[in-house]
């Protein structure tokens, strides 16, 4: 496990991250080119964040992404960039794509994210509750 967890100066950490972005209007507009762009996009703009990506996949009308990211790291500021600049040049890349989104937005507003661990919550609450009992 160890060999997992990242550092920097002040700490130790494992920030692991499960994000779901869908496109605007559930549309069906997703396929193997475009995701193939989208994630160079992600990795992209996640390089200046400290995000590194450890899985993808994609649906026709949403995509998944796994993720590490720093303690520093700002995700809403993050995902706003990524949303933003994946829409600009998807567009740009693949104009056929205006005639299924016809406003200049590619994702919907909202998005899915949560946090990924090796123990889930209760197995946690167990461990702290004992700590004095050593």
């Amino acid at each position: 496990m160890s060999s997992n967890l990242n550092r920097n100066q002040h700490s130790v950490y494992l920030l692991t991250y499960h994000l779901v972005l869908v496109i605007k209007y559930r549309r069906k507009v997703i396929n193997e080119d475009i995701f193939d762009s989208l994630m160079v996009v992600f990795e992209n703009v996640g390089f200046n964040y400290g995000i590194v990506v450890k899985e993808a996949n994609w649906e026709v009308d949403h995509i998944h992404i796994l993720f590490e990211a720093k303690p520093s790291t700002d995700l809403v500021k993050f995902i706003n960039s990524y949303k933003s600049a994946s829409s600009r040049i998807i567009k740009k890349q693949f104009p056929v794509i205006k005639k299924s989104l016809w406003k200049s937005a590619f994702w919907k507003t909202g998005y899915f994210i949560t946090t990924t661990g090796g123990a889930n919550i209760e197995t946690i609450r167990q461990y702290i509750e004992r700590q004095r009992e050593k």
